[in-house]
């Protein structure tokens, strides 16, 4: 008897599970949805980086020298042609003297050959001396005057080096970076930059962003950009794109995590006159545009077997000798509301902003897309399959 009790009871178990389940499918699947509507799709790119004026010169040292005088300090506003560094000038001045007296030497023993020479001329003209002797008088007169031009040159690289002991402002602007002190060694070289300061042009800012290798050939110059610094918080600026870099920044070369990007410059529009050089910013790049578009949740959109298009009664109607693919080919699809049931449909998608992907074919106005739960859209849904709306949606239109 008691056995007959538990073969009952399961009986009964099994029946309410089986008769739960038969009503859940009939009920369909819970699902959220949205209308399909026209409107404006803009793409963009979004990088970060940091906010530098876009001109701005590094005073640096040809010369080597103590640093004597610094007449501007950081945050000053300096006009073109103000003296801003000047050096220690006492052994240049010793070696302009230097070269100065070994020209007046030079012109002396030029004049001296010349006086000769002209002798030597009025003497070979009455065959009063041979000819070598004349061409060892001219020879003389030409080796004078080449010491003199040699001289001479020596005389203004002296006079060159004397003056670059004076650094004076290539243009108006901010000294925005000082980076010597009174009595430091400035350590003069052509092509190595020992910077004293650095004198900006903050009238006009820019902000170099890093962007990824794929994103980047989407960028052209002149795109628009709206432009966030993390010191002004809820305010936007514009820009322009003036740069695009031709060589990568590659991070972490040859390793899993080798990043390949490319600087851009985006030149700031209506800068604020309290920006300051290094300040992050983040840009997005406006890159296309399509307006009066059916546009659809990207969520909406997912891939699917193309021969599971097609509802459940037709499979069956399909031909036997028609030849299954040998590689199934997968589509992007969006599940649309029709009587009920989920119908996918195939789409041909285009440009994409945060939030929706353009529609190029595949949809009409006002259908009703399958927007949510995600793993019903990605995974369980297919075309046939009963569906029910969210509680709040049954009578939007």
């Amino acid at each position: 008897m008691k056995k007959i009790l538990i073969i009952v009871g399961l009986v009964i178990v099994v029946g309410a599970l089986v008769y739960i389940n038969l009503t859940k499918e009939e009920e369909g699947t819970e699902v959220s949805t949205e209308k399909v509507e026209k409107g404006t799709v803009i793409k963009k790119v979004t990088g970060s980086g940091q906010v530098k004026p876009a001109v701005e010169v590094k005073v640096s040292a040809n010369v080597s020298g103590k640093i004597l005088k610094l007449t501007a300090k950081e945050g000053d506003i300096v006009k073109k042609g103000t003296l801003l560094v000047e050096l220690d000038r006492e052994q240049y001045v010793a070696s302009l003297k230097r070269a100065e007296s070994a020209l007046l030497a030079a012109i002396a023993n030029e004049k001296k050959a010349a006086s000769e020479l002209e002798r030597a001329k009025k003497l070979y003209a009455q065959k009063l001396i041979s000819d070598a002797d004349y061409e060892a008088t001219v020879a003389a007169y030409d080796a004078q005057k080449g010491n003199r031009e040699q001289m001479e040159a020596s005389r203004d690289e002296a006079a060159d080096l004397l003056d670059k002991t004076r650094l004076y402002a290539a243009m108006d602007g901010i000294v925005t970076k000082v980076n010597k002190e009174l009595g430091e060694i400035a350590i003069g070289a052509t092509f190595q930059e020992d910077v004293i300061m650095i004198v900006s042009d903050l009238s006009v800012m820019e902000s170099v962003i890093e962007v990824d290798e794929n994103e980047v050939v989407s960028i052209s110059y002149g795109d628009t950009a709206d432009v966030e610094l993390d010191a002004f918080p809820d305010t936007t600026f514009k820009g322009t794109v003036t740069e695009i870099a031709n060589s990568a920044v590659t991070k972490g070369l040859g390793t899993q995590e080798q990043v390949t990007n490319f600087e851009v410059t985006v030149t700031i529009g209506n800068a604020d006159t309290r920006f300051r050089p290094g300040m992050s910013t983040t840009v997005d790049i406006y890159t296309e545009r399509a307006d009066n578009v059916l546009k659809v949740p990207i969520q909406s959109v997912t891939v699917r077997e193309k021969n599971r298009l097609m509802k459940k009664a037709d499979i069956e109607d399909k031909p036997e000798d028609e030849e299954k693919p040998k590689e199934e080919e997968m589509v992007e699809v969006v599940f649309v509301v029709q009587n009920d049931e989920a119908v996918a449909k195939q789409v041909k998608l285009g440009i994409s902003d945060d939030t929706h992907y353009a529609v190029l074919t595949g949809l009409n106005d006002d259908d009703q897309v399958v927007t949510g739960p995600f793993k019903a859209i990605n995974k369980t849904l297919n075309t046939g399959d009963r569906i029910k709306l969210k509680e709040g949606e049954k009578n939007a239109d």
